[in-house]
């Protein structure tokens, strides 16, 4: 799918992953309704392109936002060929540090708030029988760290909907991108980080991922706009990719996951084979 024409819905799209593709998207001569729940921010994006940049509030977590930005989307410029899903913010704590509300605030923002938006576009994708869905992951979707629970929880969630959301949108025409980004110098451990309440008895564990956080920001080896230029090209190939795994330490922390598994299958399939009748 050539870039230029296609119309591109992004959320998140006020820093880090978000405004990279909208720059990207603008740079290849593409339509962008850019998203932020402060549209101001956004200003600096439409004036690069006022005819082919459209900003729009929108919160992911309200219902009547997405209506009305995605409404927006189709007066302007008539449908969607390609939604990103990338608004959120990163939770460290331990699970028992984590409250109900921030687990919850977590899952609105990073998995419920995804889907109702791509719910939303899916009807426009139908009907038209084209479109594609990138739902921005993270490592983290597939690996586990202490401290992450929250943030890993709802991110396995969004990957494993999406996986089942791959295969009924395919006969329609329609493809999901999950994309799984490592490390990268977005504002991910600065002003969109979450960091909850210590409890003495996690320290060991989870004190060093703390640490890291706090000691990263700024120095995460990733580029977003090369991210960016890696997430666009992967939508303009329209190849049967499901995941795309960026970053330089994303596919070694991926194959070492699934390494793991393997071995526990491995190790307990004879087990496995024994329970049934």
């Amino acid at each position: 799918m050539d870039t230029q024409g296609k119309v591109w819905f992004v959320t998140g799209s006020s820093s880090g992953f978000g405004r990279c593709i909208v720059e990207e998207v603008i740079e290849r001569g593409g339509c962008v309704v850019a998203t932020a729940r402060n549209p101001r921010s956004l200003e600096d994006l439409v004036a690069r392109a006022p005819e082919r940049v459209l900003a729009v509030r929108l919160d992911v977590t309200k219902p009547e936002e997405i209506r009305d930005a995605i409404s927006s989307a189709v007066e302007r410029f008539g449908g969607i060929d390609v939604l990103v899903n990338n608004a959120g913010y990163s939770v460290v704590g331990a699970v028992e540090e984590t409250s109900d509300e921030e687990l919850r605030a977590a899952f609105e923002a990073l998995f419920f708030g995804a889907v109702a938006v791509t719910r939303a576009v899916l009807p426009l994708m139908r009907e038209r029988r084209s479109g594609t869905i990138v739902q921005v992951s993270s490592v983290a979707g597939l690996v586990t760290y202490p401290g992450v629970g929250a943030y890993s929880a709802a991110k396995h969630a969004l990957e494993g909907l999406s996986e089942s959301l791959a295969k009924e949108v395919e006969p329609h025409g329609v493809r999901v991108l999950i994309v799984e980004p490592g490390m990268f110098r977005t504002k991910l451990l600065g002003p969109s980080f979450r960091l909850m309440p210590e409890i003495e008895g996690y320290a060991a564990m989870v004190g060093p991922m703390r640490a890291y956080a706090k000691q990263s920001d700024g120095q995460q080896p990733g580029d977003p706009a090369k991210a960016a230029k890696a997430i666009v090209d992967a939508v303009a190939a329209s190849t049967s990719t499901l995941r795309l795994p960026l970053g330089p330490d994303a596919p070694a922390a991926i194959r070492e996951k699934l390494a793991r598994v393997k071995e526990d299958v491995d190790r307990t399939e004879q087990l496995a084979l024994s329970t049934g009748f």
